[in-house]
């Protein structure tokens, strides 16, 4: 393997350990066994922890946007927002994905608070150029662009405590009358019409 490809694999095996035990969680040792390599070695890819820590956080926010802009390509205003939101809900339902994005924002509060806060300068550069993709995508609207993402975030905490599709509490995301999402509309007793 060349560096470039073993690098890759750290980054790829970073993310699911920082996603899985955070920042000040995981070990340096853990990530290079999950790539099966020696810990000399990983530092020879990345000067530390934090480097390491930042190319997962690059890698989550880039794979994001990979999902959006795949999914919205030739649209534009609502029909590009709408395109982005549903391809959101598959790619947070990869677990490591949505943990990732979730310690990121733990750990640029806990540097915070330690005095350190070249993880959050990162973290705000990384998410700043999101939100202006996004809006430059949804057609320049400050305010449709940040209703996106604040959905995307009720989105991330009613998916990582674990609320179903089916529940109730993500009928507010359909459109009036679409209680179900699909088109159907819930009866008076909370099943479904056909």
């Amino acid at each position: 393997m060349s560096a470039e490809e073993r690098r890759e694999s750290v980054v790829r095996a970073a993310v699911i350990e920082f996603a899985r035990h955070g920042y000040r969680g995981t070990s340096t040792e853990a990530i290079a066994r999950r790539v099966g390599v020696s810990q000399p070695y990983l530092f020879r890819l990345f000067p530390s922890k934090q480097a390491i820590f930042t190319a997962a956080a690059e890698r989550c926010i880039e794979e994001t946007w990979r999902v959006f802009d795949e999914a919205s390509v030739g649209l534009t205003g609502e029909e590009a927002a709408a395109a982005m939101s549903e391809a959101y809900m598959g790619l947070v339902e990869d677990g490591e994905q949505l943990m990732m994005q979730m310690q990121l924002y733990v750990s640029v509060f806990a540097s915070r608070m330690a005095g350190e806060d070249e993880i959050g300068e990162t973290a705000r550069q990384l998410w700043g150029d999101l939100f202006e993709r996004v809006r430059e995508r949804v057609g320049g609207d400050v305010r449709g662009t940040t209703e996106f993402f604040a959905y995307g975030m009720l989105i991330n905490a009613l998916v990582a405590l674990g609320f179903p599709r089916e529940h109730r509490i993500w009928d507010g995301f359909n459109e009036p009358g679409d209680e179900c999402g699909d088109g159907r509309e819930r009866d008076g007793r909370g099943g479904e019409e056909e």
